[in-house]
């Protein structure tokens, strides 16, 4: 059939036609229908003539159907199906989901979050799976054409059009150094912080960062010894140096005996650090994305109120 043709039926007919074919009487068919029974008569004599068969003939113990009406039952019930299928709300079950779902994130947040969603993940949902991706530049366009399902971000940054976002938890910045540093004694001002030797993160692009933004504000440039792209490998190279850095705290405090540091709160304004989960508007209703982002949720909920992820095993 045409789309021309298709365009022109009216699929309003189809629960009468199937009421009629089903009951082969218009009082009992109306009432399946919602209908009065002149409307169904009427209903009746529209689908004569639209589809070129009496489909009822009267007999000695009622109607009974016309050979094309008995052949139509079965596949107007299907079709009836399938459209009333497209608009419902499938039950989701994480057991029976299959999916490989993927976010960028830094080491930071991979290693926190990473085994709460995988603890959760092995029981709940064993089909679904989740991939940790570097965070590039090219963020944006990866999740614009589907590569990428979701990201993490801070409330501050800014979101591209169309971006959706939920809250996670709100980390800050310490200041970290190894034990025995000289700074680790009296008061760090701006500018004798500043004048520290500093290993960052560059997640892309120099490993300029908010902090720098502030020290500018202040008109002060902090000393930059050491840029690498993992959170872990900083921390591995304050451990070991008189460099410091300025980290998330919760990160900072889960190897803080792993590498015999010292957590300090740094000289500057603005130490917060609300943590975001980010997702395309086209990803919105998502049933597996849905519910993988309660788990994300729970799991930021569990890390970052004090939860020792690490030590969990069954």
């Amino acid at each position: 059939m045409s789309k021309a043709n298709l365009n022109a039926l009216d699929l309003n007919l189809l629960p009468p036609l199937e009421a009629l074919l089903k009951h082969r009487n218009v009082t009992r068919a109306a009432v399946e229908a919602g209908m009065s029974q002149p409307a169904m008569s009427r209903a009746l004599s529209r689908l004569r003539d639209d589809l070129g068969d009496t489909l009822l003939i009267r007999s000695k113990r009622g109607y009974v159907l016309t050979p094309v009406a008995g052949a139509l039952l079965p596949r107007v019930a299907a079709a009836l199906g399938a459209v009333g299928s497209i608009y419902a709300r499938e039950t989701f079950d994480p057991a029976r989901a299959e999916r490989v779902i993927r976010i960028a994130a830094t080491d930071a947040q991979s290693i926190l979050l990473g085994p709460a969603i995988a603890w959760r993940l092995a029981r709940e949902a064993p089909g679904v799976s989740v991939q940790f991706e570097n965070v590039r530049p090219d963020l944006i366009a990866r999740m614009e054409d589907g590569q990428l399902d979701l990201t993490f971000a801070l409330e501050t940054s800014g979101l591209p059009p169309g971006a959706m976002s939920l809250s996670l938890a709100r980390d800050e910045l310490v200041l970290v150094m190894r034990r025995g540093h000289k700074a680790a004694r009296g008061t760090l001002t701006v500018k004798s912080y500043a004048a520290l030797e500093h290993a960052v993160i560059a997640i892309f692009g120099d490993g300029r960062s908010d902090v720098d933004t502030q020290l500018a504000a202040a008109g002060v440039t902090r000393r930059i010894g050491f840029v690498a792209p993992h959170f872990a490998a900083v921390l591995a190279v304050v451990a070991q140096t008189n460099m410091v850095t300025t980290i998330s705290r919760r990160f900072a405090e889960e190897f803080r005996s792993t590498y015999d540091v010292l957590l300090r709160p740094p000289p500057i304004p603005n130490r917060v650090l609300p943590l975001t989960l980010v997702w395309s508007h086209v990803r919105e209703h998502d049933a597996v994305l849905k519910w993988f982002r309660g788990v994300v949720r729970n799991a930021a909920v569990e890390v970052y109120s004090g939860g020792n992820r690490l030590k969990r095993t069954r």
